[in-house]
């Protein structure tokens, strides 16, 4: 089963940190300006509503099945992106249901052909594999509204809810 990251919009204040940390987790190192900030999720304001929006990694996910060169593909327990594979040719961006995909232009570097050019690539929540801390944006949640959902805490509060309801008790309808 795949991990993901849900958001609680209750908990939400929309300070947008989370796409600050998520910015700065994936820019290689070099500093975030506006010209290369590009966050892999996005905060959504309504008058009603604040939340940030994810990938939802899903597990038959239709990005992957949409991409024609196979670079979207299941590792760590997630959705990836093999950057060295996307052509940048929008079909996952098309096939997403949650609008969590965007393409960026990526520099490539100068060859002795070639002058500096620019690629595009497809972008999208990552989980930060491979980084240490486990996922940026959860990390720096200043209200905690941004957890992350492995296996083992999915079947526990499956259970949870499965006691809740042979008590009798229904969600959204109180004890």
């Amino acid at each position: 089963m795949n991990q993901f990251i849900i958001a609680d919009g209750s908990q939400c204040i929309g300070c947008r940190t989370c796409e600050i940390a998520c910015a700065t987790a994936h820019s290689g190192g070099a500093a975030v300006t506006t010209q290369n900030f590009a966050p892999r999720l996005k905060v959504v304001k309504t008058s009603s509503v604040t939340t940030p929006v994810l990938c939802r990694q899903c597990e038959n996910a239709p990005c992957a099945n949409a991409c024609p060169t196979g670079a979207i593909r299941y590792l760590d327990n997630s959705v990836q992106v093999l950057q060295s594979l996307c052509v940048g040719c929008k079909s996952c961006v098309l096939a997403c249901p949650y609008g969590m995909i965007s393409v960026s232009a990526a520099p490539m570097a100068a060859t002795a052909t070639r002058p500096a050019a620019y690629r595009a690539t497809a972008l999208k929540c990552d989980i930060c594999s491979g980084r240490d801390q486990g996922p940026a944006c959860v990390e720096v949640c200043p209200t905690g509204a941004l957890k992350l959902m492995r296996a083992d805490e999915l079947e526990r509060r499956l259970k949870q809810l499965q006691r809740h309801a042979a008590n009798g008790a229904l969600p959204g309808l109180g004890a």
